[in-house]
């Protein structure tokens, strides 16, 4: 199935798919229970458009690759091209707010760093990004103070509070546009807190922000 970046109610977004710019570390508590030191300053890497998928009604996760996690996250829909922008300017920038998950191939990532060696292929595979629908900024409300969660075949997995991000969002966007200029439907993935585990086919999740919920199933 393509994806194509789409509202709550069906509606297509004009927006192109783009590329996925990602933060790795930014829950303390994620990092800690990784054994990995809390960074200085956010540690990026990115995804690209062919990672993006559909998160509903299913996904797919590699079958011969070794342990998959999932790493749930708020994802930041970009709605105009942007580069080297202050703090105050990134609300007008933002189109929409939805739930992704970052999917990891975990076994290869631990291999391939402590092998010093890059790890996009443990992180941006094609179908590494399931992503739901967007709700606009008023719909989503104020995500220095949001609530979201994942459970899997009913079990809580995953439960987050974006007060609890090392960076939050606005300052985090600001950041990545120093370094990487963000074009519209581009997407912002803003890091995971602790909770990730592998996933296996057959599982179904339910993932939650605020009071909307989005369902889907590994296939």
């Amino acid at each position: 199935m393509s994806y194509q970046h789409h509202w709550l109610d069906g509606t297509r977004i004009n927006l192109p798919v783009g590329k996925a710019v990602c933060v790795g570390r930014n829950y303390a508590a994620h990092a800690k229970e990784l054994g990995n030191v809390v960074p200085d300053a956010p540690i990026l890497f990115l995804k690209p458009s062919t990672a993006i998928v559909p998160l509903s009604p299913s996904f797919s996760i590699p079958s011969d690759r070794g342990s998959c996690h999932h790493e749930t996250e708020i994802a930041v829909l970009i709605g105009q091209t942007i580069s080297k922008i202050d703090v105050k300017d990134v609300f007008a920038a933002i189109a929409g707010y939805g739930l992704a998950l970052d999917l990891t191939l975990r076994d290869l990532q631990n291999q391939l760093k402590k092998q010093g060696y890059p790890w996009e292929v443990a992180k941006a595979f094609d179908g590494a990004c399931p992503l739901s629908a967007f709700m606009t900024p008023e719909q989503f409300g104020d995500v220095y103070h949001t609530e979201f969660g994942l459970t899997v075949n009913d079990q809580p997995r995953q439960h987050g509070l974006t007060e609890d991000m090392i960076t939050p969002v606005y300052e985090l966007i600001a950041y990545i546009s120093q370094i990487f200029t963000l074009e519209a439907g581009d997407i912002v993935l803003t890091g995971t807190p602790e909770g990730v585990a592998p996933l296996a086919v057959g599982d179904s999740l339910v993932l939650s922000v605020g009071e909307q919920q989005f369902t889907t199933r590994v296939s």
